[in-house]
């Protein structure tokens, strides 16, 4: 292990599986079986004979049944997915690492391992991921049984569940769902742009257009097929309404069956496996950040930890956005989209760049922790296909509350500056559960299956004080359903406890 030596990516790998129970059990993917099956492919991708014996750490990005506190394993637990896949894929690394929760985990762990090799910790890694979400979901529809219980005595490090990303207060008032918490980022940019409800949901299928159109040419997609316009910003019985101002289709599709991997080196340890020059995808920079709880963020309508950890890839790959050819924005819903292109100071709608390498979570699916790393591996064969240009993943985790980022090229650096440790966000909002009167500066709906269920705002006080309320009753939501948006206008908030509801004033 020699410190100093560049990082280089040597290797990608992506599985999928169709099953979803409807021809019975042959043939049901595991997590484990996906994310074997790509690393087997991502080793064989080096083009080096000696790759599996030089593997001397693995990392596996946490899938979705060990993310959740107190989730269920109906298909048996496994114990120990990276000794697991150890075993599986015919390795023997030192190392077996099980990484915390969260979407930005693909990169981020890209950042700290091209940060380990430089430093000459290690040689080379394997990261890899999964879900079979698709095949656990079948399996209960259609009462097979299938089974996913495995385990190694290897000794591993669980980097567990990571800090609670809700507060109470935001809990109580019924925020505890993705949608509803992007709901309400989504409804700050439509306000700031000065856009009705269903002008937003004309942009965000304009946006997202483009997405299932390259979805629907990638052999990895869960979803392949391409959507128009219209479809995708129309209520119909296959694009429902979820929470304002989202319908289905602009939602990541967690019903998939994907597996992705990743294989980092030293320089050193690429010329001695004899990896070939046109393999080989270089770190160029590294960006990690971490926002505060939602209800906290002074700002609402961008991401301060996108604009932090994208400006922290770029300015350690000495590029600016101009000078990247190629995006893979995260894209759980349309605002990590509309926040990842502010943060780059790029016109999504005049820029002829495109902003997905996959399709997107929506259309391309979204496995849960380790979409981002699917990410990685179209970036890598981009980039060889490409040879010289220079390319931008960003991974999301949370409510955009934790990013990574990182910039790729064919192209050797001349030199290597490890990623930082990841910001933290410093300033806040004090949230007061108080009565008053207040100004609504974001909101949403939440939707159940007989249509609208409830308000939930923020809004502020006089003296700038940030309150959540709610409120379910036919009069309020009828208003915040309108189409002219109804940030701005006045609300009596009245308190009792630790929630509050309100009422237009």
């Amino acid at each position: 292990m020699a410190k100093g030596d560049l990082p280089v990516l040597i290797g990608v790998g992506q599985s999928l599986s169709q099953w979803d129970g409807k021809a019975g059990p042959t043939g049901a993917p595991s997590p484990l079986s996906l994310m074997t099956e790509a690393s087997k492919a991502a080793l064989a991708d080096t083009g080096a004979p000696g790759i599996t014996a030089a593997i001397d750490t693995i990392a596996v990005v946490r899938i979705f049944e060990d993310s959740v506190g107190r989730a269920a394993h109906p298909h048996g637990h496994n114990t120990n997915l990276p000794g697991t896949l150890a075993r599986d894929t015919g390795t023997q690394p030192a190392r077996l690492i099980y990484e915390t929760v969260g979407g930005q985990s693909p990169q981020a762990l890209v950042n700290e391992f091209a940060r380990r090799i430089h430093a000459g910790e290690i040689d080379a890694v394997l990261i890899s991921g999964s879900e079979a979400n698709r095949a656990s979901k079948g399996a209960r529809k259609h009462g097979l049984e299938i089974s996913w219980a495995d385990g190694a005595d290897a000794p591993y490090e669980d980097r567990g569940m990571g800090p609670m990303m809700l507060s109470r207060e935001e809990i109580k008032h019924g925020l505890i769902a993705p949608a509803y918490f992007y709901g309400l980022f989504e409804n700050a940019v439509a306000a700031r742009e000065g856009r009705s409800r269903s002008a937003h949901r004309r942009a965000m299928a304009e946006l997202f257009q483009p997405f299932s159109a390259v979805a629907a040419k990638n052999r990895y997609s869960q979803f392949p097929a391409e959507h128009d316009v219209a479809f995708l910003s129309t209520p119909s019985r296959e694009n429902y309404e979820y929470a304002d101002p989202y319908l289905k289709w602009f939602i990541a599709q967690d019903a998939v069956n994907q597996g992705a991997a990743a294989i980092l080196v030293s320089s050193s340890k690429a010329d001695e496996l004899g990896v070939p020059e046109d393999k080989r995808v270089y770190i160029h920079g590294g960006g990690d950040a971490c926002d505060d709880l939602i209800s906290l963020r002074p700002v609402l309508d961008r991401s301060w930890a996108m604009d932090t950890a994208i400006g922290r890839a770029l300015e350690q790959a000495g590029k600016s956005q101009a000078g990247i050819a190629h995006f893979d924005i995260y894209s759980c819903f349309p605002v990590a989209v509309f926040s990842g292109a502010a943060a780059l100071g790029l016109d999504w709608k005049t820029d002829k760049r495109r902003l997905t390498l996959t399709g997107g979570l929506p259309f391309f699916g979204g496995p849960g922790n380790n979409y981002s790393l699917h990410g990685i591996a179209e970036m890598a064969s981009t980039l060889r296909k490409h040879r010289g240009e220079f390319g931008l993943v960003l991974a999301n985790g949370g409510w955009m509350t934790k990013e990574a980022a990182g910039v790729y090229s064919t192209n050797s650096p001349a030199a290597f500056t490890p990623a930082e440790p990841a910001a933290k966000a410093r300033t806040q909002v004090e949230v007061a559960i108080v009565s008053g009167e207040a100004r609504i500066e974001t909101f949403t709906v939440t939707h159940g299956k007989d249509g609208p269920e409830r308000g939930i705002i923020f809004a502020r006080f006089a003296d700038g004080r940030r309150v959540i309320a709610n409120n379910a009753g036919a009069g309020e939501l009828a208003t915040l359903r309108e189409d002219a948006s109804p940030v701005g206008r006045k609300v009596s908030v009245t308190a009792q406890d630790e929630t509050a509801t309100f009422v237009f004033a």
